[in-house]
């Protein structure tokens, strides 16, 4: 059996244009359009997963660009490397809102909400994804090594300016950093 590992960095962008203007320099050309996703995380009441540093993520995803169907995802603990990697194991689902009830019905329960605007590219084998998110603009490359790196050197970045980090653990530094308290990272209606 193949290890499914998922291989990606984020980078930071002072804009949602700032950043699809790079991407579209670089020849990226599009794969999926702007949409919303709304993704909630979900634990055991003792905190298992995250003590493990593991995931169970169910991805709801809304808008008139949206995929048909939800995902469902598990993300094993991250490995040491300049990259994040990391065991991933995805599957689509029907209706990610029951899925959700299923769970919660089955003893998990949601410890985390997070939303972000994503739209998605293609470019020299890696998926580009632009995150317009309520603690800032990411533009995050996921696929192999090579192609992640190739993407991010076509982008003016070095490992240096690679984010590994969770968008739960961006976000806790943004609200201590605005002096807010740590909630849910949703967008205000």
């Amino acid at each position: 059996m193949s290890e499914n590992l998922e291989r990606e960095v984020k980078l930071r962008f002072a804009s949602a244009e700032e950043a699809r203007a790079a991407v579209s320099a670089v020849g990226a050309a599009p794969l999926r359009a702007r949409r919303l996703q709304d993704d909630h995380l979900l634990d055991t009441p003792e905190g298992r997963l995250r003590d493990g540093r593991s995931t169970l993520r169910v991805r709801l995803e809304r808008g008139p660009d949206a995929p048909a169907g939800d995902t469902v995802t598990f993300k094993g603990p991250p490995r040491p490397d300049v990259m994040k990697v990391r065991e991933e194991l995805e599957s689509g689902v029907e209706d990610g809102a029951l899925l959700l009830r299923v769970l919660e019905r089955a003893g998990f329960r949601v410890w985390f909400r997070y939303q972000k605007h994503r739209e998605e590219f293609t470019c020299a084998g890696a998926v580009v994804a632009i995150d317009e998110t309520p603690c800032g603009v990411f533009v995050e490359i996921e696929g192999a090594r090579n192609c992640v790196q190739q993407v991010a050197k076509a982008l003016g970045r070095t490992p240096e300016d690679y984010i590994v980090a969770s968008y739960r653990t961006l976000y806790e530094a943004d609200c201590v950093r605005r002096g807010r308290p740590v909630g849910d990272m949703v967008f205000e209606q």
